[in-house]
């Protein structure tokens, strides 16, 4: 399954560095617009929603959600399309 990863991170000046190394450990990722993550899992959304959770802080937003990867189009890196295609 391909999961969507996006936040809206509101503390200026935090260090976020372990919320990023926790989407990182999903090891099969790619990041291609700020703030969007795509992960490949075979965990379930509201399992990886609630592991990241504890990165971020109470008044930052989080969304996890898994992606129809057959209805699709947007303007990105063809490296992010051969990833996402081959999934």
């Amino acid at each position: 399954m391909v999961y969507l990863i996006t936040y809206d991170l509101r503390v200026p000046g935090r260090d976020y560095t372990p919320l990023y190394n926790a989407i990182k450990k999903y090891e099969d990722w790619q990041h291609p617009v700020e703030s969007t993550w795509f992960i490949s899992s075979n965990h379930q959304a509201n399992d990886i929603y609630n592991y990241l959770f504890s990165f971020i802080d109470s008044n930052d937003r989080l969304l996890v959600i898994q992606v129809d990867r057959i209805n699709k189009q947007g303007w990105l890196a063809k490296s992010f399309w051969d990833w996402f295609n081959s999934k």
